[in-house]
Order: structure tokens, then sequence, then C-alpha cells
């Protein structure tokens, strides 16, 4: 398919929209489906949130690993080949690939723009799946959810797991489908062939370290949001399905938070929107971690996660955008995201067990205010690297 044919515009929505939802779908297995029934996932299967924890810990190892080889390889393959083997096998990678075929969509003056709408897109994808799903797991229970018996809802949780199974799979048959074998145009840059030139000169750049600082910190409040159901189950009293509901609400916030965070991006600096993102999450984790939230009083936790939300969800819908920004090169795109995400999705390794001693050591609603207070130190940390990176690239 030739360049001008990738343009029009029926294509283009084709092909974010094959973006979007293999870019949600490779997490809903791994992380949605333990982050919207936290409190069942960890109730059925018997484990501590510790053993869940280190368990994300394994899977963060192995991800690195794939995010740094995806770069050159993201560099060299068609996307097309590459996110379809992602989805099939699981997804390892999965982030790097879907990244540098965004870039190339969003051309260079809607960078923001196209990384709102993908990361809004899979959240609205997200929502609609685990809203779907939720329905699913309380039609499959008795009204009475508290008296449901260990079989019945391991059966309902099960029906769950198929449901995001043949999302995957459906999913992967359409990016094959629709997303095609990119090629450059003849007047830009041509990639490098595959080889760690494009990481030799990421690696030589500030930006790209402080964006990796940014997208650390960024990453450990969405890694935070595993702990919503959690939180609305054991510390202020809500039953399993309408905990699930809590873990829901927050990804129909990142469907209308990460676009717009992505146009307003465009407008006024990808930078600046992460400034205000991370006041917003310091903001709301500092009322977690204060002890503010009590039982019973549903309006102060559904403020508080809309809140910390909107700014978790600010940062994730621009973070990417920053490599425009910063100037990197699109030849070298691949390889400086391969970098940034090895370093930037470390929270993958260590914030799983770090939520799992901070929870399992204090029971109840202090070991969810160990957690958020964690999560506004990252958030100071994320505040001034932003504040640095905005003074290197000279951003006004």
């Amino acid at each position: 398919m030739s360049p001008s044919e990738q343009r029009t515009p029926l294509r283009r929505a084709l092909i974010i929209t094959a973006l979007i939802a293999s870019g949600e779908a490779v997490f809903l297995l791994p992380f949605v489906l333990a982050r919207v029934f936290r409190p069942t996932f960890l109730d059925v299967f018997g484990v501590t949130n510790l053993e869940l924890g280190t368990a994300f810990s394994f899977y963060g190892i192995v991800a690195m690993a794939a995010y740094f080889a995806g770069g050159p390889l993201a560099d060299r393959f068609p996307a097309r080949r590459l996110m379809t083997a992602a989805l099939i096998a699981t997804g390892l990678g999965g982030v790097v690939l879907m990244l540098r075929a965004t870039r190339e969509w969003g051309g260079t003056a809607a960078q923001g723009r196209a990384y709102g709408l993908l990361d809004g897109g899979r959240g609205l994808l997200a929502a609609v799946i685990a809203s779907f799903s939720v329905l699913v797991f309380a039609t499959m229970l008795p009204s009475d959810v508290a008296s449901a018996t260990a079989a019945e809802r391991a059966a309902a949780f099960r029906a769950v797991i198929w449901v995001f199974t043949g999302m995957t799979l459906v999913i992967a048959a359409f990016v094959w489908i629709v997303v095609p074998d990119m090629a450059p145009d003849a007047d830009t840059e041509a990639p490098p062939k595959l080889s760690l030139l494009g990481v030799s000169k990421a690696c030589r750049m500030p930006a790209v370290w402080l964006q990796a600082i940014i997208v650390v910190c960024a990453y450990v409040s969405y890694k935070a949001t595993d702990d919503f159901s959690l939180m609305a189950r054991d510390a202020l009293d809500f039953n399993e399905v309408q905990a699930s509901g809590i873990g829901t609400l927050s990804f129909w916030i990142r469907a209308v938070v990460a676009v717009a965070a992505g146009y307003l991006g465009d407008r006024v600096d990808s930078s600046k929107v992460i400034l205000w993102g991370f006041a917003l999450v310091i903001g709301g984790s500092l009322v977690i971690a204060s002890g503010i939230l009590v039982p019973g009083v549903a309006w102060m936790l559904i403020t508080t996660i809309v809140t910390t939300s909107v700014g978790i969800y600010a940062l994730r819908g621009v973070y990417f955008a920053l490599l425009a920004e910063g100037s990197v090169p699109l030849a070298f795109t691949g390889s400086a995201i391969g970098l940034v995400s090895v370093v930037g999705f470390t929270p993958d390794v260590f914030m799983g067990p770090l939520m799992g001693i901070l929870l399992d050591n204090s029971p109840g609603l202090q070991g969810h205010q160990h957690v958020f207070a964690a999560v506004a130190i990252f958030g100071v940390v994320g505040l001034a690297a932003t504040a640095m990176f905005r003074r290197i690239t000279q951003v006004s």
C-alpha cells in the first residue's frame, strides 16, 4: 500500500482503531483482569498481595527485555507483523511496536493528539470490556453477592477470563487485516538496518533520560490504580461487584482525559500538561495517604479516584509525545521508546512487590495510605524531572 493510500481519512481511522485495540488487548489478561477484579482474583486463586505483586514483577522483567529488543526491531520491521505476533504471543513488547506506528500516524504537528487518541481509545475499549465483564460477573453471582459460594465465584470469574481471551484473539486478527506494511516516504530519513545505532544515539540525549524518569513516576501512579478496587472492598466496605465497578470507573475517566490531554498538549506543549498531571496525582494521593477517606462515605472515595485518575491519565495520554518535544529523530523513535521503556516501565518490576508488602503488612486502610504516600513521593520526583525537561528543551 502506498503512503497516499495510507493517509486517506478512512484508512487512517482504521489504522488508529487497530492500534488502539491492539494497544489495550495485550494488557487485558495480564493487567486489566487483576485491576478490575483484584479482590476476587486474590480470593479465587488463593494468593496474597505480595505473591500477586511478585508475579507482576517477573512479567516486568521479561517485558523490559522485550522493550529493549522491540525498539530496534520496530525501526526495522513493519508494525503490522510485529504487533500481530505480539498479540498472539500475549503481547510482550507490544507497547514499543504500537507506539512507533502511532508516531508515524500522528505526523509532526499532532503528536499529542495521536498519543492522546491512542491512550484514550485504549481506555474506552478497556472501559467497555471491563463494564461488560463486570455485568457478566454480576449476572453469574446471586443477588446477595456476599452469599456466593467459592464455586460460584470461581465460575463467574472463569467467564470473565473467557471474555478477555476471546477479545484478544479477535483483535489480533483485526490488526493483521487492517494495519498496512508501512514503507517510509522517499523524502523521509530511511530507518537504519537492525543495529544498536538508534539506541546509541538515544543514550546521548539528556531529554530522553529525563523522559524516562517522567515515565517511571507516571507509571508508578498508573500501577497504583490496581489498588482502587481492593481499597474499596477491604477498607471502605464495598462488596465485590461494587468494588469492580470502582475499578472500572477509572477506565472511563481514562477514555475522556487521555484524548483531552493529547489535544491540549498540541496547543500548550505536552510537558506543561504533564506538570498539571503530576500536580493532580500528588494532590489526590495525599488525600488517600492522609486517612481522610472513611467507610460509608462513597462520594469521598469516588471524588478522590476521579481527581487522581484525571492526573494519571493526563500523564499517560502525552508522555510519549515528549519524543517530538525533545527533538528525537523519527528514524530512531523505536530505539528511543525502547530505552525510555526499559527505564520507564521498571515499576512493572518493583511496584507490584512494593504494593504487596505495604498492603499485607498493614491490613485495612493504613496499607492503602502507605501505597499512595509512595505514589505522592514519585509524583514530586516526576514534577521536578518535567521542569528540568522543559528547561533543557527551552520550552517557555
